[in-house]
């Protein structure tokens, strides 16, 4: 079994069948989905698909680009949208200084409000970082010097010195149909120095669809050509990369009933 560790079922490409989105997914060997929410409006979509489909989990957060219009948002909403048993994560949230859609200092303080209630609920806490390393891992080291929260990178494509110094804080990586692209050598090298226990594999859908999918929409289903991709860049079986990567993703996301 494999988990797409992050999808986006709500969005355009996947919402309008998403029933044949799951089923072809599933075919392909998905056991489970987790299905990220990127502002508050669509807390509670992401949630009613969850509720109604037992192998989908919901994650509550506000990603970087949406920052400036949730400055207010205040930690007791997110707290209490963790509560409903259905969400297992937090997120995504973190930093963006490619687009910069949202001010920089706003980012910065609605990533720290989420590790703050990663905090206290155990739930991780999903990252978004781009071009932004040097500041995502001085709020991680602040923040970890504060206590302990779990956490990941998703889509990891920073650099190695990045990819070890997050490792050492204890966070896990996850890895994006990025890997796959012909121009992603360095990421490639950085994907073979993850620990065996650290790993994830996701698809981002409806983005970044891995090779041999490139130009089409991106589905969950294709997460099987990452982990395939994935396993033979590190040198082991796709069962022994799908039994691992399951087994952390139960070991990271605790609330998941799986």
């Amino acid at each position: 079994m494999l988990i797409d560790s992050h999808c986006h079922l709500e969005y355009k490409g996947l919402v309008e069948d998403q029933a044949s989105v799951l089923s072809r997914a599933r075919e392909a060997g998905v056991g489970a989905f987790l299905n990220i929410s990127t502002k508050q409006s669509e807390w509670e979509q992401v949630v009613a698909t969850a509720n109604r489909e037992p192998d989908v989990f919901a994650s509550v957060g506000i990603h970087p680009h949406e920052a400036d219009q949730h400055e207010d948002l205040g930690r007791a909403t997110l707290l209490a949208a963790t509560e409903n048993p259905r969400v297992i994560a937090i997120g995504e949230t973190g930093l963006d200084y490619f687009y910069e859609h949202s001010d920089r200092e706003t980012q910065a303080n609605l990533f720290r409000m989420h590790i703050d209630v990663a905090r206290e609920t155990g739930l991780p806490v999903i990252i978004h970082t781009r071009d932004a390393e040097d500041d995502t891992f001085e709020i991680l080291a602040e923040e970890k010097g504060k206590g302990a929260f779990p956490a990941l990178i998703h889509c990891f494509t920073a650099s190695s010195d990045f990819g070890r110094k997050v490792l050492d804080l204890g966070l896990t990586i996850s890895l994006s149909g990025i890997v796959t692209f012909k121009n992603a050598k360095d990421l490639q090298e950085a994907a073979k120095m993850v620990p065996d226990d650290r790993l994830l594999v996701e698809t981002d859908s409806p983005f970044l669809a891995p090779v041999p999918n490139r130009g089409k929409v991106c589905e969950p289903a294709f997460v099987a050509d990452t982990a395939r991709f994935v396993a033979e860049l590190r040198e082991v079986e796709p069962a022994h990369l799908a039994e691992q990567t399951t087994a952390n993703f139960k070991n990271l996301f605790t609330k998941a009933a799986l």
